[in-house]
C-alpha cells in the first residue's frame, strides 16, 4: 500500500525535546519522539528551522540560512561514539528540565563541544578523517564562510559584523586572508560543530524514513542581517556602504499587533538575484530539502509582495508594499529543482496576488482553525471551509495553546468554539484538534501543547516580544501509550492512518466516541 494523500502530524521542535543537557537534541529523545508518532499514527513531524540561532534565541534569526544548530547535538551520542569520554559528562550541570536556560546551555555545550574536537584531533580513525574531510569539502560553499563568520563573532565579542574592524566587515581580502590563519583552530572547531550536526541529524532523518514518518521543516523567508550570508554576499541585499539596512522587513499591523512586526531583516535585491539566476536561493533550498523532505516556507506572501520599512523608522506601521519575484523565481526553482515539496505559509494580510501565485504553482496553503472562531460562518480558517490541498492548523508556534488561547477570549468566542467543537471548557483543546483531523484537509497538525492540553505557561513564542521565548520543554513521561492510542484511533477514522495490511481506499470505518486522554497528571508536570 502507498502513502495515503492524508496524513496528520505534530508540531514540535527539537528543543522541546526531553534530555539531559537542558535542552532537547538529536539523541535518544528524538529517536523516542519518533517512535512516540509511529504508535500514535502521525506521519508527519513538523520542525522549526534548525539553523543556529542567535538574537533572542529565535530560529527565525539565524547566523546562518544553511547551519545546523550545534545546541542540538547530542552529548551522550559523542560519548557512545568514542568522541567523549564518560568522565567528560560526570559533572553535568542541574539545569532545568522544563524549559531551555539558553546562556547555562551555550555555556555548558561549548565546553564539551571543544574537548570532543580535542578528542577528534587525537583520534586515529582513518574513516571518520575521511568523512570529515568529505563534508568540509563537500559543504565548503557555505561551511567556510560560516565558519569564518563565527569565529569573528567570538574575537570581537560578540558584536554585530557591521561593528567589526572596516576591512574585515567588508571582507577586504588580505585581511580576511590575514584573520583566517590566525583564527585556523577556532574556524576548524566552527566546522566541526557543523559537522557532528549533519552526523546526529542524519541518523535522526533515517530513524524517520524506516518508521514512514515524513519530516516538514521550516524556512524563512528572509535572512537575519547579523549572519554569514548577509556578510558574505552584500551585495544582495539594500544595505548602505558600511553594511547597514536602508530597508527592512516586516508586517502592517495585524492580529499579532497593533504597530505590525518591524523584523529587522534587510531586504533582497531580487533584481541581483534574478540577474544570477537565483543562485543563492537554488543553494538554500537544495541544502534545506538535503535536510527534511519538505519545506514550510515562512512568509510566503513575500514572493508576491513584501512590507518594506525605512530602516530608521521604530515601528512597521509606516512601510509600504514592494512586488517580489513572483512566478519568475519558482519557475526557475522548478526547472533546476524538479516538483517543489514546499508548503506556503499564507497568513495574515493576504491579498488576491497571493493566492493566485500559490494556487497556480499548485502548492498547499495553511489555515488556523483558531482564526477561525474570531469571524462568522464564511471564514476560511473554519473546516467546513478548508479546501483539500491545505495543511491544517489547531495553531501555530506563534500561536498561544488551544487551551490559553480559548482562556483569553471574549464570552462569545468562547461560545462558538464550543458550540462548533461540541466540546466544554476543559475539552477544548482535544475537540479542536478532532475538528482539524477530521477536516478535508489532506494535511493535519497539532503542535504538541494542543495534543496535551497545556495552558500558556506552555507557550513556545509571542511575536513581538524581544526575550522569554522558544523555551518550552516536556518531559518524556507525557508520551503516554494512552495518548497515542487516541491520537492513532482519531487519524484512522478520519482516514489518516490505516493499521497494517488495511486499505485506506476502501471499505467503511465504524463510529467511534473520542474522548482527550486521560494524562492530566503528566500534564502538570509540563510547565513551562
Amino acid at each position: 500500500m502507498g502513502q495515503p494523500r492524508r496524513v496528520s502530524g505534530i508540531l514540535c521542535h527539537p528543543t522541546s525535546l526531553p534530555g539531559p543537557d537542558g535542552i532537547g537534541d538529536l539523541g535518544e529523545g528524538a529517536l523516542r519522539f519518533l517512535d512516540f508518532l509511529h504508535e500514535a499514527g502521525q506521519r508527519l513531524w513538523q520542525v522549526l528551522p534548525l539553523g543556529p540561532t542567535g538574537y533572542g534565541d529565535s530560529p527565525y534569526q539565524p547566523f546562518s540560512a544553511f547551519a545546523g544548530n550545534p545546541l542540538l547535538i547530542s552529548l551522550d551520542a559523542l560519548r557512545d561514539e568514542g568522541l567523549l569520554a564518560p568522565e567528560d559528562l560526570a559533572d553535568r550541570p542541574d539545569l532545568p528540565s522544563d524549559r531551555v536556560d539558553y546562556g547555562a546551555v551555550i555555556a555548558y555545550k561549548d565546553r564539551l563541544l571543544r574537548r570532543s574536537l580535542a578528542r577528534f584531533r587525537a583520534r586515529e580513525d582513518a574513516p571518520l578523517r575521511a568523512e570529515w574531510e568529505a563534508y568540509c569539502r563537500d559543504n565548503a560553499s557555505w561551511l567556510d564562510d560560516l565558519a569564518l563568520f563565527m569565529a569573528f563573532k567570538m574575537q570581537f565579542d560578540w558584536a554585530p559584523w557591521v561593528e567589526w574592524p572596516e576591512d574585515i566587515a567588508l571582507r577586504r581580502e588580505d585581511a580576511v586572508h590575514a584573520w583566517r590563519e590566525r583564527l585556523a583552530d577556532e574556524v576548524e572547531y566552527r566546522r566541526y560543530r557543523q559537522f557532528l550536526f549533519d552526523r546526529q541529524w542524519a541518523r535522526v532523518r533515517e530513524h524517520a524514513a524506516g518508521l514512514g514518518v515524513t519530516i516538514l521543516g521550516d524556512m524563512p523567508i528572509f535572512v537575519g542581517h547579523d549572519s554569514a550570508d548577509v556578510w558574505a554576499h552584500r551585495d544582495l541585499y539594500y544595505l548602505d556602504a558600511r553594511g547597514y539596512p536602508t530597508v527592512v522587513a516586516g508586517v502592517p499591523p495585524d492580529y499579532f499587533s497593533a504597530t505590525g512586526q518591524r523584523w529587522g531583516n534587510p531586504l533582497y535585491r531580487w533584481d541581483r538575484m534574478r540577474e544570477r539566476g537565483y543562485a543563492w536561493w537554488l543553494a538554500r533550498l537544495q541544502r534545506a530539502l538535503a535536510q527534511v523532505d519538505q519545506v514550510r516556507i515562512d512568509h510566503f506572501r513575500g514572493f508576491a509582495g513584501y512590507w518594506e520599512v525605512p530602516a530608521e523608522e521604530e515601528t512597521a506601521v509606516h512601510g509600504r508594499w514592494v512586488a517580489g519575484p513572483g512566478k519568475a523565481f519558482f519557475d526557475a526553482v522548478r526547472e533546476r529543482l524538479g516538483t517543489l515539496p514546499i508548503v506556503a505559509e499564507d497568513l495574515g494580510l493576504i491579498s488576491a496576488d497571493v493566492i493566485a501565485l500559490r494556487e497556480d504553482l499548485g502548492l498547499p496553503g495553511m489555515r488556523v482553525l483558531q482564526f477561525g472562531f474570531l469571524g462568522d460562518a464564511a471564514d476560511p480558517h473554519l473546516p467546513h471551509n478548508y479546501p483539500a490541498n491545505m495543511v491544517a492548523y489547531t495553531g501555530t508556534h506563534d500561536n498561544d495553546t488551544a487551551q490559553g488561547w480559548y482562556r483569553a477570549q471574549e464570552p462569545a468566542v468562547r461560545h462558538r468554539s464550543r458550540v462548533y467543537t461540541g466540546s466544554d471548557d476543559a475539552g477544548i483543546h482535544w475537540a479542536m484538534v478532532r475538528a482539524v483531523c477530521n477536516s478535508v484537509a489532506d494535511v493535519a497538525v497539532y503542535p504538541l501543547q494542543d495534543v496535551l492540553g497545556l495552558g500558556t505557561e506552555a507557550r513556545l513564542n509571542q511575536p513581538g516580544r524581544p526575550h522569554g521565548n522558544w523555551t518550552w520543554r516536556f518531559h518524556p513521561e507525557v508520551l503516554s501509550a494512552g495518548l497515542a492510542e487516541a491520537l492513532r484511533e482519531m487519524a484512522e477514522f478520519a482516514g489518516r492512518w490505516a493499521p497494517p495490511g488495511v486499505n485506506l481506499e476502501g471499505g467503511t470505518a465504524p463510529t467511534i466516541h473520542y474522548d482527550a486522554p486521560d494524562s492530566t497528571a503528566p500534564r502538570r508536570r509540563t510547565g513551562a
